[in-house]
């Protein structure tokens, strides 16, 4: 049997083949060659091989061999790559070769270890989407400034030091994200961006912002949170379009005076601010949101009532002493945080229990002037002992008949609203299990609704009357399913839904564009459709907390306006919690960097 003894060679030899494997499967460069789209994130590679750089250059390997091709696989009708994707790789340098695919749309080198580019990147002319953060980047190179398509530049957390002038080429940009680098000033050729919709430079080390600035005209978002600002510009006024403004942690000692007429949310915690001066309150005449937690301010003017749009005043953590009972005269305030401020005059069990009951306090120590004839009664006590006030209704205009337990509500109550023109309702904490048809009598006036905490098990589309409808609260009631109708609802900016019975994202809140703010927790939704959801361009906050999603589509990270996610407390494995953790923008980040070519 000796002489049949092979120990000396390997019986599998004659299958076996003598190249190395490759960095990139040839069946993936194949793919590529069809769907024009190539993603190469997370494989460890050093640099990108040149089969890629060629992918449209040379002839494929099976053409070489004078092998046979059926329909599907004519590679001489190939599409041109153009979507690259190499984010979490190992890469330290990007070759000129890059020059070899002058068709690309999309580059994602997000996540490596770049220090450099290549200055044939501005050869790239068809190039919109550029992702660069995350890399060790310490300048641009200006060729970057060729790229007349471009409608994105992320270049986030990288090392860069300054920013060359002919940035400002960019003409199609639509969204500039620098933050977190070593920028001390910006090039005053930003002005020139007459397409930018979103500006983030945040985390950098800015004593000041240029006056150009004011010419971007479509800027609807701009973050300067975390630099080393003493004074904004009140030129940003111009800023027609803008409606978010972040100034957090800086060292500004007042509140900037900004009459932007489109400005409804301005973020200014963590400054030195120890005053609110009359003139600066007064030009925030659209604000919706003030933050101004975590600085120094002491009192409160009376002229806080000229913010008759205000819904949200955070004020924690300051030195504010006494509130001004003028507080409870605005209209639309629904949130007033104090905590943390050396209040005198008010018990501190009266700060837990909410904004309602600090509010109602507040309006108890205006002192009312008396009125002629019949409407001296402020108050008068119905049959189903509610008490109509008088003074909310043509002062506020606002309906008020909650925490009654009431399984309907008396008509006595709406005969007294009359033509007043109410444009707040608040009948939540009752036992109602349907919306009371009488609210459509304010559907020419009526903003805001609270039905939260009741029993409603279905949304009568008499609500969809009321086309004036910006704010809804349908929070812990027995809800399903919204009707259809609600798609006339198109000033809707935001609702609330939290603690209902929901399976599903409601079909018809995906046609509703005019929505910001959509909170969803703790119902049992197993899914929603990024496809339709990235067309709510408004949409900053969306709460899907504690419900039954089994993945999260990474579509989702597409949604650009989104700047608040919530997705925790769901039974997902991906995104790891470790990533939920970090916040929103690492949450679409990572989803965006897992979308399949």
């Amino acid at each position: 049997m000796s002489r049949y003894r092979r120990a000396d060679k390997d019986s599998l030899s004659g299958f076996r083949s003598d190249k190395p494997e490759a960095p990139v499967p040839y069946g993936l460069l194949k793919t590529a060659r069809k769907s024009g789209q190539l993603n190469l994130s997370g494989r460890g590679l050093t640099e990108v091989p040149q089969s890629v750089y060629r992918l449209n250059v040379d002839t494929p390997e099976e053409a070489q061999k004078d092998v046979g091709f059926g329909a599907s696989d004519r590679w001489w009708e190939q599409t041109d790559l153009n979507k690259l994707l190499l984010s979490s790789n190992l890469l330290t340098q990007l070759s000129e070769d890059i020059r070899l695919l002058p068709a690309l749309t999309t580059l994602d080198l997000h996540d490596n270890q770049l220090s450099s580019l290549p200055s044939a990147l501005g050869e790239l002319q068809e190039l919109q989407q550029l992702r660069l953060s995350h890399n060790q980047l310490t300048s641009l190179p200006v060729e970057v400034s060729a790229l007349k398509n471009l409608r994105t530049l992320t270049i986030q957390k990288n090392l860069l030091e300054n920013l060359p002038e002919e940035l400002g080429q960019l003409e199609n940009l639509t969204e500039l994200d620098l933050s977190n680098n070593h920028l001390k000033v910006l090039p005053s050729s930003l002005g020139r961006l007459s397409c930018l919709q979103k500006l983030n430079v945040c985390h950098n080390n800015l004593s000041c912002l240029p006056d150009t600035l004011s010419q971007l005209k479509a800027v609807k978002l701009l973050d300067c949170s975390n630099n080393q600002l003493t004074e904004v510009p009140s030129s940003l006024s111009e800023m027609l379009a803008l409606e978010q403004l972040y100034l957090r942690h800086n060292k500004l000692r007042l509140l900037p005076q900004l009459p932007a007429p489109a400005l409804k949310e301005l973020y200014i915690g963590n400054n030195q601010i120890d005053e609110l001066q009359t003139e600066q309150l007064s030009s925030l005449a659209a604000i919706s949101l003030l933050e101004l937690r975590d600085n120094k301010i002491k009192t409160l003017p009376e002229e806080i009532t000229l913010l008759s749009t205000l819904t949200r005043l955070d004020l924690t953590n300051n030195d504010v002493s006494t509130l001004p009972a003028s507080l409870a005269l605005l209209p639309n305030l629904k949130v007033l945080l104090l905590e943390g401020n050396p209040l005198r005059g008010i018990r501190r069990d009266l700060l837990t229990k909410g904004t309602n009951e600090l509010l109602k306090y507040l309006r108890g120590r205006i002192k009312e002037e008396p009125e002629q004839g019949e409407d001296r009664q402020t108050a008068m006590t119905l049959p189903s002992q509610a008490n109509v006030n008088v003074h909310n209704i043509k002062t506020l205009k606002i309906l008020q008949y909650s925490e009654k337990q009431a399984d309907m509500i008396p008509d006595e109550l709406f005969d007294a609203a009359g033509e007043h023109g109410v444009a707040t309702v608040n009948f939540s904490k009752n036992q109602l299990t349907s919306i009371p048809p009488r609210l459509v009598e304010f559907h020419s006036s009526l903003s805001d609704i609270n039905l939260g905490f009741n029993k409603l098990t279905c949304c009568s589309p008499d609500i969809c009357k009321l086309l004036q409808l910006t704010h809804i609260d349908l929070r812990n009631n027995q809800l399903s399913d919204l009707p259809c109708e609600m798609k006339t609802l198109t000033k809707l900016r935001s609702i609330i839904l939290n603690y209902n019975r929901f399976k599903s994202f409601p079909d018809v809140l995906y046609q509703l564009t005019s929505l910001e703010s959509v909170l969803l927790g703790n119902n049992q939704v197993g899914s929603v459709d990024p496809g339709r959801l990235v067309k709510l361009v408004h949409l900053s906050t969306l709460d899907l907390s504690n419900n039954d999603l089994l993945n999260v589509p990474p579509e989702l990270g597409l949604c650009s306006s989104l700047r608040s996610l919530s997705l925790e407390g769901n039974p997902f494995r991906t995104p790891r919690a470790a990533i939920v953790a970090k916040g929103t923008d690492a949450v679409l980040e990572y989803l965006r960097g897992r979308i399949p070519t």
